[in-house]
Order: C-alpha cells, then sequence, then structure tokens
C-alpha cells in the first residue's frame, strides 16, 4: 500500500473520530406534544424548553402545541412526538411512560355543611351541578356514579321535579352562576375538577358559601378511593389537607378524600433513559425558576413509588430515565457506552490482526513480481554462460533491458524494501558482465561457457548467485 494511501486512511480515521465526537456531544432534541395551548401545563412546557435553550444543556425540547390534551397523548401514542402532556382519564398513550405530575386536580364538591350531603353516595336523589372546564368532566363524574350504581337524570328533568331513585341529576354550571343556583335551590351542591389551590377551586367553594343562608360550607368526601381506583387506574386518589381553602373559620375543618385526575408529562418508552433523565433532573431543579413564568410548576411532584420495581410496575408506569433520576442513578458516560467500548476493544483486536495480515499479503504480492524478475535473471546468468553465439548474448542481453525496465516502473508505482534493490543491482550487474565476460570471450574464440577462462567473471558469478539465494528464495 503506497504512502499516500495510508495517509488518506489516517486522515478518513481522525474524521470518523471527530464526527463521533461530535455526535455524542451534540443535544438530543425531543419533540413534546402540549394541549390545551392555552393551559397551564403548554405554559410550563414552553418556559422550561426557552430554559434549556438558553442554558445550552444536553437535552432541547421542540414545542409542538394541539388543541386538546387529547390530541396531545394521541401525537404521543401515534409516535409523532417524543413527550407529551397526558391527562390519564382523557386518553392514556398505550406507549406513555410517566415523567413528572404536572400538577393534581380533584373532584371538589362543596354543599352546606348543614345539610344531609357528607359523602359522595348522599348525592342519591340529589342535583350537582358541574362547572365544567374541560369536556372530560362530565365523563369523570359519570363513571364515578356508574360506581355506586348511580345513574345521571336525563336532560328532560325539569327545575324542581323530584330525581328518581337510584339517579343524580347532573347540571352543567358556568363560574358566575354558582351562588344563584345555590341560593335558589336549583342544585344541592357544586362539583369542580380542578386543582385544590387553584384560583378556579377556591372561588368555587367560595360562590357556594356566599349562596348558603348561614355562610357555612362543607366539602363532600369520596371515601372509597382505593376502591375506585381498582376500577379507574388512571385517576388519582387526592387529600384535601383541612383548611385549604380557609384558615378563619377552617374550610374544611379536617382533611378531605376524594379523587381526581392527573396531568402528567409523558415519554415514549423507546426514547433514550439518559435524555429522560436529564429531561426529568432539569425540570425538577429549576421548579423555582420556571415557576416566575408558570405558578403551576409549583405544583410539581415525582410520582410515588416505594422501589425501582414499583415505579415500572405501577399502576401508571414511570419512564426508566425518570427513574434513575429519582433513585440518583443516573448513567455516566461510561456505563451509557459500556457496551460499545467493551465491543470496540474486542473486535478492535481482531480487526488490527486481520489489517496486519492483510499488509503481508500486499507485500508478499509486491515481492512476488521482483522474485520472478531476480529468479529470471538467475536463469539468465547460467543462459549466458551456455550461450555459443553472439546472437545468443544479444538476445539475453535485451530480455535483461525488458526486465530492468519493468522493474523500474513497478518501482514507480510501489516502494520496495532496500534488501530487494540491492539484490536487484548485484543480479542485474553480473549479468551484464557475464555477457561482456562472454562477448569478449567469441572475440577472443574462447569457450563462452567456461567459468574458468576468467578468474574474474567465476569470483563475481559466485559472490552474484551468494548474495541472491535468500533474496530469490
Amino acid at each position: 500500500m503506497r504512502r499516500e494511501w495510508l495517509l488518506v486512511m489516517l486522515a478518513l480515521g481522525l474524521a470518523a473520530a471527530a464526527a463521533a465526537v461530535v455526535y455524542l456531544s451534540r443535544p438530543t432534541t425531543l419533540t413534546v406534544a402540549v394541549g390545551p395551548q392555552d393551559g397551564p401545563e403548554s405554559a410550563l412546557i414552553e418556559a422550561y424548553a426557552s430554559a434549556l435553550a438558553r442554558a445550552r444543556e444536553d437535552v432541547r425540547l421542540k414545542v409542538v402545541r394541539y388543541d386538546d390534551v387529547r390530541d396531545s397523548a394521541a401525537a404521543l401514542q401515534a409516535n409523532k412526538a417524543d413527550l407529551a402532556v397526558v391527562r390519564p382519564d382523557v386518553f392514556l398513550p398505550e406507549n406513555g411512560l410517566t415523567l413528572a405530575i404536572l400538577h393534581d386536580e380533584a373532584l371538589v364538591v362543596a354543599a352546606s355543611e348543614a345539610g344531609e350531603i357528607d359523602d359522595f353516595p348522599d348525592l342519591a336523589r340529589k342535583r350537582l351541578g358541574i362547572v365544567v372546564r374541560h369536556g372530560a368532566d362530565i365523563p369523570f363524574v359519570t363513571n364515578l356514579l356508574a360506581f355506586y350504581d348511580f345513574v345521571a337524570a336525563g336532560p328532560d328533568l325539569e327545575a324542581g321535579e323530584e330525581v328518581p331513585v337510584g339517579q343524580v341529576a347532573l347540571v352543567p354550571l358556568k363560574a358566575g352562576e354558582v351562588t344563584s343556583a345555590i341560593a335558589e335551590k336549583r342544585v344541592d351542591a357544586v362539583a369542580i375538577i380542578a386543582s385544590p389551590t387553584s384560583k378556579a377551586a377556591l372561588a368555587t367553594v367560595h360562590a357556594v358559601e356566599m349562596g348558603l343562608p348561614d355562610r357555612k360550607v362543607g366539602l363532600v368526601a369520596v371515601s372509597d378511593g382505593e376502591a375506585i381506583l381498582q376500577r379507574y387506574p388512571e385517576l388519582q386518589a387526592v387529600t384535601i389537607p383541612a383548611g385549604t381553602f380557609g384558615g378563619r373559620p377552617k374550610r374544611p375543618a379536617e382533611e378531605v378524600k376524594t379523587v381526581g385526575a392527573s396531568y402528567r408529562l409523558m415519554a415514549r418508552g423507546t426514547v433514550s433513559r439518559v435524555a429522560v433523565a436529564s429531561a426529568t433532573q432539569h425540570l425538577f431543579e429549576w421548579r423555582s425558576r420556571l415557576a416566575a413564568t408558570a405558578p403551576v410548576a409549583k405544583l410539581m411532584k415525582a410520582p410515588d413509588f416505594d422501589t425501582t420495581v414499583a415505579a415500572t410496575s405501577a399502576r401508571l408506569p414511570n419512564h426508566p430515565g425518570a427513574v434513575d433520576y429519582f433513585e440518583r442513578e443516573q448513567q455516566t458516560f461510561l456505563d451509557r457506552y459500556e457496551d460499545y467500548i467493551y465491543l470496540l476493544a474486542f473486535f478492535g483486536g481482531t480487526i488490527g490482526s486481520a489489517v496486519a495480515w492483510l499488509g503481508q499479503r500486499l507485500a508478499r504480492k509486491r515481492r512476488a513480481r521482483v522474485d520472478i524478475v531476480l529468479d529470471r535473471l538467475l536463469d539468465v546468468l547460467r543462459e549466458v554462460r551456455a550461450a555459443t553465439t553472439k546472437a545468443e548474448l544479444d538476445a539475453l542481453a535485451v530480455e535483461v533491458d525488458d526486465l530492468v525496465a519493468d522493474v523500474v516502473r513497478y518501482a514507480r508505482e510501489r516502494s520496495i524494501d532496500t534488501r530487494t534493490v540491492s539484490a536487484l543491482i548485484l543480479a542485474v550487474d553480473g549479468v551484464h558482465a557475464a555477457i561482456g565476460d562472454g562477448r569478449r570471450g567469441l572475440a577472443a574464440g574462447r569457450d563462452a561457457t567456461d567459468p574458468s577462462a576468467d578468474p574474474r567473471s567465476r569470483t563475481r558469478t559466485a559472490r552474484l548467485l551468494a548474495l541472491n539465494m535468500p533474496a530469490a528464495e
């Protein structure tokens, strides 16, 4: 192999190594589907994506907005996104694994503290007003009614008409209609699905309180939360602490157990656990920074789990990359590429041996042609001593010239080791000397085939054969 080719191979190897370094060090860009467009989750993800870009972190987000949380979850399931904001009770992607709970939403049911409604089953044959904030809110309540074997009363039920046995009348309300609906007794309780600490939940409880004659409001508990989750695993068990809606007097006076839904940041299971671990880490470490732009960041929390096995086999499984961060077991560079390094070391020796063997084969092929020339020169040397006419000597001289020309052309294309070149020079000189001796012998009338005719020729030929035997072999 020519030196130029060796330099080209070396340059290509360095370029490949540089390209590998650049590829491994470039940031990973993850596409995240967000819905709804005007929701607090969208503002949080936008702020997070901007923060990652400003900090030039190893993971970046490309935000794609959707009209509804159902659409963003569907994009994840269709592999159109790497991450997505998902509300599991609306649509749970089959390939979705949790990174973080962005915030919980609870079913908050407010009614008169002096009334008969303390627990959810007490709503039988009652009218329940619902402040609808999402298309999934009424199906949420309908599923909960079905758990207690209740049926939502038909829309033809008129105001003031008695609710049939085994039914609960659902009355959709706007936020501004809550107080009047309670005061006019068009509804017996009002429900909203929202974060207990949100302005919407606080305003709803306060509106119910203002519609009551004694201004004493209580919260209706859903005490069968664990059993409900067995049937509807996409829901969440939520506890509303005492005093959440006011401290004088406390509203509620004691903690209240209920159920709710969660907004989660989920990733496809095939997304790199290293990238997911990095995204999860920055999301939680920058919580305070993000809260300045998106206050909902204060409500973020990690999914609850006791062990790594429990985390990945939960009702709503967590992504292994997120678990790596929560368990403080994020992979280092060596951990990440350990298999590749091992394979490179294992196969590198084999490849090196193959290259060395190929080099030897090429060197042997380079020598093969020169060896043929050397063998022919030694044959010519014997033929010269056997020549009896000047014409035979002239023909051998022409052949030697052709051999020399061939070797010169070959040497211009490929390198020849010094030992071989020395052997060629000695062989050519010996043959030319033998031809000269033969011509002089013919001119003087001596036998050109007798090496003893010229002692110098005999000595030169012996030395030539001695020196060239190894090269010929």
